[in-house]
């Protein structure tokens, strides 16, 4: 079979994708830009002196890497410019950024994390670029106001990430399943890898960081224990894989299956996870590959937030992993 670009594969499928516009096309050719941008970035990190922490903390209370500062800017300046966006939602950026009179404006919103794991660069492992899109109410014009970008991310018209590592991989979605894409060096493009991915109804690896479970419910540690001492239909007991990187740890569980938890506890009884920036955005990939995306009371997707930085606990995987810990906390521990 002959290679397929990303873009070859968006325009053969575009008959099947409402949305899929030239205005659309457009945005998603400078989002990949912007990925490939990043990776050579990456790449060269021990040799530029990127690595390391800037000294700041950004919205979110974390420290912000060199390599965090870098893939902002990157995604900024060239998503700004694409002409198919109206508004952008930056994890790095406290407020929301619209699109300035000079440049041309699109009917989209782009809603992305820079570069997701990005205090785990200095060792080497996968980090990733998340993004969602959402498509700005129909009618709307003038300024982009906060009520037009606050929607449930069932709303999305397009998601996906970026992975970097030992290969550079795109995995998308445009509401026509979830497609990966693997970066061919040699010739500067992303090809078909991974067509038509799907999460398997249940699997056998369960992904939680188990340092907080002095900070969890007893719900939570139950929901956690039943993945410790339960098996799967074929005999297989559950193993425990953590990488601390939410991209890295979802594309492993969209690969094999299982279930990734960040849950509440008593420290982020809100939980940790960005419900726009990486939640949505993952859930619509979790949904399309027929897995299930939840808070532990419901589905992702049908969230409304209330904040650019609205906060949510996260149980993704398969479905049947999903809905055991649902189970569980639809009958909490008193």
């Amino acid at each position: 079979m002959a290679d397929i670009t990303v873009t070859e594969h968006l325009l053969l499928h575009q008959k099947r994708t409402p949305q899929a516009t030239g205005q659309f096309t457009g945005l998603l050719y400078d989002l990949i830009l912007s990925g490939k941008s990043i990776a050579r970035r990456i790449n060269q990190a021990g040799l530029l002196d990127i690595l390391g922490g800037t000294g700041e903390v950004n919205v979110q209370g974390e420290n912000v890497q060199k390599l965090d500062s870098i893939a902002n800017r990157i995604m900024l300046y060239r998503m700004e410019r694409c002409g198919a966006l109206c508004a952008m939602s930056s994890e790095e950026e406290a407020d929301l950024v619209r699109v300035r009179p000079e440049f041309p404006r699109g009917d989209y919103i782009l809603i992305f994390d820079p570069l997701d794991g990005s205090s785990n660069i200095d060792v080497n492992i996968n980090v990733g670029t998340i993004f969602s899109i959402f498509r700005r109410p129909e009618g709307n014009t003038g300024e982009v106001s906060l009520n037009e970008v606050l929607q449930p991310g069932v709303k999305q018209v397009g998601a996906g990430y970026i992975l970097y590592g030992p290969a550079t991989m795109l995995v998308l979605s445009t509401g026509q399943g979830v497609h990966g894409f693997t970066l061919d060096p040699g010739v500067g493009e992303f090809l078909l890898s991974h067509p038509n991915m799907r999460i398997p109804q249940q699997g056998h690896i369960y992904s939680v960081n188990g340092g907080n479970w002095k900070n969890w419910d007893e719900t939570t540690r139950k929901a956690v224990s039943w993945f410790r001492t339960c098996e799967t239909p074929d005999g297989k007991a559950y193993s425990a894989r953590y990488v601390g990187a939410l991209v890295a740890d979802f594309h492993r569980t969209l690969i094999y299956g299982g279930i990734y938890m960040y849950p509440p506890d008593i420290v982020k009884p809100h939980g940790k996870l960005r419900l726009m920036c990486e939640a949505n955005p993952l859930a619509f990939l979790a949904e399309q590959a027929g897995g299930k995306a939840s808070d532990g009371h419901g589905r992702i997707l049908e969230r409304v937030p209330d904040a650019l930085h609205t906060r949510t606990p996260l149980f993704i995987g398969s479905t049947k992993d999903v809905e055991a810990v649902e189970n569980i906390y639809a009958h909490p521990v008193v």
